[in-house]
């Protein structure tokens, strides 16, 4: 991964490692208050030999001293030093628990003993401290006398005196909270990183090259109001995801087909929003002067008659068994040079009647009639309609859902459309976000500011735009008793002079 990488996995998860951060904090803090506050006193004794003036003496003095402190140093936790301090000061204890909260140290160089002792009275702290320094002393002294002889040639001097501690050494409470934040936000950015690449979704066009070698053709925006109005480009032409249909338009007439514009609009699953994107996509090419032919060749959940407000009981289903004429069931849409072939009845056998020779046929002549021919197909992965269907067109638009679609289910799309030798004319991004770090698309160009608003919601299958008693912006009144009339009107519409219908 890249810097940007990482940039991009700290934004979308800051949430996560703050709260990591804080609840190390809280660890922390939790911690901290459930320790028994401990002081520390320290006592310093100083060791030195009792010898002549001579230059000699005192430097082999000053060696036998340096050779003797380590041993005094441990001898401060043993039961000759403890016992005498517990019996003076009437300690509760005895000299092995006494030793546990008694540290000696000896600085490097020096012939110096430090005594700490830690406790949770500190007045108590440095009544030991000083005992053991006294103590020490004596036991030094006792041992170190020659037998026959009175004095001892090492000396302990006690140089400084504990002193009673006015705040605790332990819990440190600064140090603890900082230690547990560290810690919690280490974690957190460990988590974050762990979800990121255990996260097999595709959100960025990097994703999607891991997958397959098709070129990204569109990004189609999140849109929050998408199921209350699928027609975009024919209900708020202005939107940016309106732009970004039509800039799927600009792409898709650049892609290089071999002369020939028949497409299959389809998804790995169902809900990535491929019906109102070949319904929009389709509106979009006839706003730009395209004669357009948009099939829903979906013959088990069609959804291109309800989105567009038509009557679908006769459709491609009833032309490709002979039962009726296309130009009988292709109707007009609008005021643009755009048909619809609903899908009809849904029959027992979709994938055979979309493999058939008539479907090829009913393919080949629509080319010739039309400038782009859109068929809407089901998912790739439950069925293989798609596939069959792509095979006999020039080529697929894969419709993506960016945070939605695991790159295992594309893989299994793509490796669906290679099976049968079906070509990927491109990839379309869809439910793009627009804002946060994964709103990379307009990045691209696919949109304008423009001062227009977005939301996050989802796109995908919705309602017809408007609601009963109004107009849903298609010309067709929410009223049933108008919208059968209208639509008994535009059945017998006739095609262009050139469409299938005439011949």
């Amino acid at each position: 991964m890249e810097l940007t990488d990482y940039i991009r996995i700290l934004r979308k998860n800051w949430l996560i490692i703050l709260l990591a951060a804080v609840l190390g904090v809280g660890a922390a803090a939790a911690f901290t208050a459930t320790r028994t506050p401990t002081y520390q006193a320290q006592a310093t004794v100083f060791v030195s030999t009792q010898a002549s003036g001579a230059i000699s003496e005192l430097q082999q003095g000053q060696s036998f001293t340096q050779s003797r402190v380590t041993t005094y140093t441990n001898l401060v936790t043993t039961p000759i030093v403890m016992k005498p301090v517990i019996a003076r000061l009437d300690l509760q204890t005895t000299a092995t628990e006494l030793a546990g909260s008694v540290t000696a140290s000896n600085p490097l160089n020096t012939t110096l003993i430090e005594i700490t002792v830690e406790d949770p009275d500190p007045v108590r702290a440095s009544d030991v401290a000083n005992a053991l320094a006294a103590s020490l002393t004596q036991a030094v002294e006792s041992i170190e006398t020659p037998n026959g002889s009175n004095t001892s040639p090492v000396r302990l001097t006690p140089v400084k005196d504990a002193l009673p501690a006015l705040v605790p050494s332990s819990p440190n409470g600064p140090l603890n909270l900082a230690l547990g934040g560290l810690i919690g936000l280490a974690l957190g950015i460990g988590i974050a990183v762990l979800r990121t690449v255990l996260d097999t979704r595709v959100r960025t066009p990097q994703d999607v090259e891991a997958v397959t070698d098709a070129p990204i053709i569109g990004a189609i925006a999140f849109d929050s109001k998408a199921k209350a109005r699928p027609l975009i480009v024919h209900a708020d032409p202005l939107s940016p995801r309106a732009e970004s249909f039509r800039a799927l338009r600009t792409n898709l007439q650049f892609l290089d087909m071999g002369g020939r514009s028949s497409f299959v609009i389809t998804s790995s699953v169902a809900g990535e929003g491929k019906s109102t994107t070949a319904i929009n996509l389709a509106i979009a090419l006839a706003d730009a002067g395209k004669r357009v032919a948009l099939l829903d060749t979906d013959l088990r959940m069609p959804q291109i008659a309800e989105y567009l407000g038509i009557e679908g009981g006769a459709g491609l289903t009833d032309v490709l068994i002979g039962r009726a004429r296309v130009g009988d069931v292709m109707l007009p849409w609008g005021d643009r040079s755009m048909y619809v072939l609903p899908a009809g009845k849904i029959p027992p056998n979709p994938s055979e009647l979309l493999g058939s020779s008539q479907m090829q046929t009913l393919l080949q002549v629509l080319e010739r009639d039309f400038d782009v021919v859109l068929c809407d197909a089901p998912p790739l992965l439950p069925v293989t309609d798609a596939a069959i269907l792509a095979r006999a067109t020039s080529g697929a638009l894969v419709v993506v859902a960016a945070g939605r679609t695991s790159r295992h289910q594309l893989s299994g799309a793509v490796e669906a459309l290679h099976t049968v030798g079906a070509r990927i004319a491109g990839v379309v991004l869809s439910m793009v976000p627009t804002r946060g770090p994964d709103s990379y698309a307009y990045a691209y160009g696919y949109g304008y500011g423009g001062g227009y608003g977005y939301g996050g919601g989802s796109e995908g299958r919705g309602q017809r735009h408007g609601h009963s008693g109004r107009d849903d912006g298609n010309g067709h009144d929410g009223n049933p008793q108008t919208r059968a009339a209208r639509r008994t009107t535009a059945s017998t519409a006739a095609l262009p002079p050139s469409s299938p219908a005439t011949r």
